[in-house]
């Protein structure tokens, strides 16, 4: 029951973490197939999920293909009504809807000004009135969706709807614009954006960008740079075997390529697997458990 999965580049393609966030956070198994944004690889990543036209595009186990993310988003809930992608209740549903269809259509100063990208942060991107009223906007439907259901959530969940459902990954993008720029936004809502960043899914989606090192020098901003605001990653660094596993923690196949991390070496079976690890070693629970034995 595996999904096919079209995405762009993971630190640009704030659709495709949309669509990823969908399958990986709510437990849906997939296979990845990446095409690089603006050229011919990309034509040729869609020539095999015909008739979609931009990514992410879903083929179904039967062979359907689905674009857009709002009907990914439903038709996953109506296939998977037990992953609980929408909320169980029917008005946080209906609101919950209405903010990702709104997030679908909307926001376009934010996002033609704040391009998502992954690889940096600034200290000030002076934004414009129309992107200062656009973050007006999404604090308001966020707050307002908090206040009704989110905020009485017993176990104290930093979602919008108390669980996290597909509202928060269609704003995932949004709060990524929020860090990146270092937009100002309220206490509540930088909060949010924390959560955003913390979360290991999200976390695993921006090591991978960052393993996979696409540039695309047309996001690039003629901003100062400060660190990334999310977690700090732990210092692991590239090295030479042995290393004390023969396998790769993600694949089983026999290791190739090397990390060190707390002054001990680690394998595995290829670079894009150590690199992703390298840059979030935290991310990955099978190298963290690999670890901790």
């Amino acid at each position: 029951m595996t999904y096919d999965l079209a995405i762009g580049d993971r630190s640009y393609s704030s659709w495709s973490l949309r669509g990823w966030l969908l399958l990986a956070r709510f437990g849906l198994p997939v296979r990845v197939h990446t095409g690089v944004l603006y050229t011919d690889d990309f034509a040729r990543l869609l020539g095999g999920f015909a008739p979609a036209r931009q990514v992410p595009a879903i083929r179904t186990p039967e062979g359907e293909v689905v674009g857009e993310t709002i009907a990914i988003a439903e038709t996953l809930h109506e296939r998977h009504p037990e992953a609980g992608i929408w909320p169980a209740d029917p008005a946080a549903r209906a609101m919950a809807r209405y903010m990702a269809a709104e997030m679908h259509a909307g926001f376009t100063a934010l996002r033609g000004d704040c391009p998502m990208n992954l690889l940096t942060s600034y200290t000030d991107s002076a934004p414009r009135p129309e992107v200062l009223a656009d973050l007006a906007r999404i604090e308001a439907i966020w707050a307002r969706a908090r206040a009704r259901f989110g905020a009485t959530d017993p176990e104290g969940s930093p979602w919008l709807f108390g669980r996290y459902s597909a509202a928060d990954a269609f704003f995932a993008p949004v709060a990524t614009r929020i860090a990146t720029y270092n937009l100002p936004v309220s206490a509540q809502a930088a909060a949010y954006v924390a959560a955003h960043l913390a979360d290991p899914a999200f976390r695993r989606w921006r090591a991978m960008g960052r393993a996979e090192n696409l540039v695309q020098p047309s996001y690039a901003k003629p901003y100062p740079e400060r660190p990334w605001p999310g977690p700090a990653p732990l210092p692991a660094a590239i090295a030479d075997g042995p290393s004390e596993n023969p396998a790769c923690p993600y694949s089983g196949k026999p290791v190739s390529v090397f990390l060190r991390l707390d002054g001990r070496v680690w394998g595995f079976c290829n670079r894009f697997c150590r690199d992703k690890t390298l840059a979030d070693p935290e991310a990955w629970p099978a190298f963290m458990a690999m670890v901790a034995r």
